[in-house]
């Protein structure tokens, strides 16, 4: 089929008066007012109200579009007229109608735009709640959200890498890992790039990557996924806080870029979206300010509790937590020549909360070998599983820093939605393997 001459609904608005347009869509809602029918179009673009009047129109086409059940494909073509009462001003007179691809009926979710279907049957059904312009509004928010990660990181003079996704050892330590039979061998999905990130950091010296991360954690929770695509960037000759600056300008270019190109998706879910301030306060000092509210805090980890206060108390900010404890931290995370007030060993390693609720973890590498196994030692973890990541370090490895943030919990932030799952095409979970 021919859709040379196709015209998008958002263009037909823009054409003049009686111009012929050749339209391509899903019926979105027919009305039947006996002797004037209304065909609802909708496209990626936008939607439009066509009309066929009885004894005016092909009595064929007509008849047609009191028949054509929603969601239906359809090819249009039509004559544009000007109309008070239609929404956008405009409307198409219909003379030819031809069906692609008839929609079962009945619809197993409610695809309207207030649907009634709860997330999880939505979720069984994604191919069809795609057809949503709700649905669609989060993701192309969310293609935006990538778009402009990468056209900051290159603007920085950084290079995209692609990394593999099949270990052979745990890259953060732990036992949330997929395990998978790789010919002969045991092998894992990565659950990180960390350790590629950083030995290519020290020879290309700015580098990052969109990557999907595998974690093998049986939570059921609102905020974690099994399988999610991260942000990651690491460079040679930083410290933690110059990656921090670089991740408070990453996100704030990221929500001025949304800003500037999705008003309606924004209007669309009421948010008022603002490109972030930036503030800093140590570990510490979060410490003292939970206490005040009462709110408990670990010995080296924030609760989601005291995010959410962040969250509250400093909104429209990204609030980088840093002179985090070592304990807190992976293994390869450096110590810092601090400690905090009980004598225990800090790191430069931080945390970043943006609307309650982190979206970044960083911090300066390890670069030294004989630091990195004691360090791995420490964890518990075995050197020799790391013998190539240790002796990438050993030839001239400059101190380096980096840090990851999850695509889908800062879209899910963005678009202030109150579950991950919404924010991925089609979610991994503890129980969903399908569709």
């Amino acid at each position: 089929m021919n859709t040379s001459k196709r015209t998008y609904i958002k263009d037909a608005f823009s054409k003049k008066t009686n111009s012929e347009v050749e339209l391509f869509g899903w019926v979105h809602d027919v009305r039947d007012l006996s002797k004037i029918r209304f065909l609802i179009l909708r496209d990626i673009s936008g939607r439009i109200q066509t009309i066929s009047i009885k004894g005016d129109s092909v009595p064929e086409v007509f008849e047609l579009v009191g028949k054509i059940p929603r969601e239906s494909v359809v090819r249009l073509k039509g004559e544009l007229k000007d109309s008070k009462q239609a929404p956008g001003g405009k409307e198409v007179i219909i003379k030819d109608l031809e069906v692609i691809a008839v929609a079962e009926h009945p619809l197993p979710i409610d695809v309207s735009d207030h649907s009634k279907t709860e997330l999880p049957k939505r979720l069984d059904y994604r191919f069809l709640d795609l057809h949503r312009e709700r649905t669609q509004a989060i993701f192309k928010v969310q293609s935006t959200i990538v778009q402009a990660y990468r056209d900051f990181m290159i603007k920085e003079g950084a290079f995209e890498c692609l990394f593999p996704s099949i270990i052979g050892a745990s890259s953060e330590g732990g036992t949330n890992l997929f395990k998978m039979k790789y010919f002969e061998k045991e092998a894992y999905l990565s659950q990180s790039c960390q350790l590629y990130k950083q030995m290519l950091a020290c020879s290309m010296e700015k580098v990052f990557a969109v990557f999907p991360v595998w974690r093998a954690e049986k939570h059921n929770t609102v905020r974690h996924l099994n399988e999610a695509r991260q942000f990651d960037f690491e460079m040679a000759f930083a410290d933690d806080k110059i990656v921090m600056d670089v991740l408070g300008r990453c996100v704030q270019y990221i929500v001025h870029a949304i800003v500037q190109n999705h008003k309606k998706e924004l209007e669309m879910f009421e948010i008022e979206l603002k490109v972030p301030h930036i503030k800093y306060l140590t570990f510490e000092e979060v410490k003292e300010m939970m206490k005040k509210y009462k709110i408990h805090i670990g010995k080296d980890d924030l609760s989601p509790e005291s995010e959410k206060k962040l969250g509250e108390l400093f909104p429209d900010t990204i609030v980088f937590v840093h002179d985090w404890p070592l304990s807190g931290k992976p293994f390869y995370i450096m110590p810092s020549e601090k400690k905090d007030k009980n004598g225990e060993q800090l790191s430069n390693g931080f945390d970043a909360i943006y609307k309650g609720m982190e979206i970044s973890s960083g911090g300066q590498r390890i670069h030294i070998p004989d630091l990195l196994i004691e360090r791995l030692k420490i964890k518990k973890l075995n050197p020799k599983d790391f013998k190539d990541y240790i002796d990438s370090f050993r030839y001239g490895a400059p101190f380096h820093s980096g840090w990851g943030l999850g695509v889908e919990r800062l879209t899910m932030l963005i678009m202030g939605l109150n579950n991950i799952r919404e924010a991925v095409l089609f979610p991994r979970d503890r129980d969903r393997l399908t569709p």
